[in-house]
């Protein structure tokens, strides 16, 4: 099960922005390969989650990071949803923040919801 949560996350977090196999491209997203938290990224996420917040998160995986001004980091955590991409900013002199928390939500096929209501509406005309 955490494989298949694991590879649903990290395709999310590809499609957000675009990596380049093999290449680092500046700005880019470069995902990992060993998707352990290492001590620098554990780090980033500490400094800026705050514990006392009404979502609840735990990193299990690092999925992604992107060296911009500083890094970002693409988090894979279990959370009050279930599971969420969160994504981390960390400046130049170690202020982090959360710039980002993404659901990953299993089982609901939105193209067939928005098909479905679109032929809904259709038979009302």
């Amino acid at each position: 099960m955490k494989r298949i949560v694991i590879a649903a996350a990290l395709a999310c977090c590809l499609m957000t922005a675009p990596v380049y196999a093999g290449k680092v491209r500046l700005g880019g997203w470069q995902a990992t390969t060993d998707t352990t938290i290492d001590d620098k990224a554990q780090a980033a996420f500490d400094a800026a989650y705050d514990e006392d917040a009404e979502t609840e998160l735990e990193p299990i995986d690092l999925l992604a990071t992107q060296i911009v001004s500083g890094t970002n980091y693409c988090f894979l955590c279990r959370s009050d949803a279930g599971y969420s991409l969160v994504y981390v900013y960390e400046d130049l002199q170690g202020d982090a923040q959360i710039t980002s928390i993404q659901d990953i939500v299993f089982g609901e096929d939105k193209a067939y919801e928005t098909a479905e209501a679109s032929s809904e509406q259709k038979d009302e005309d």
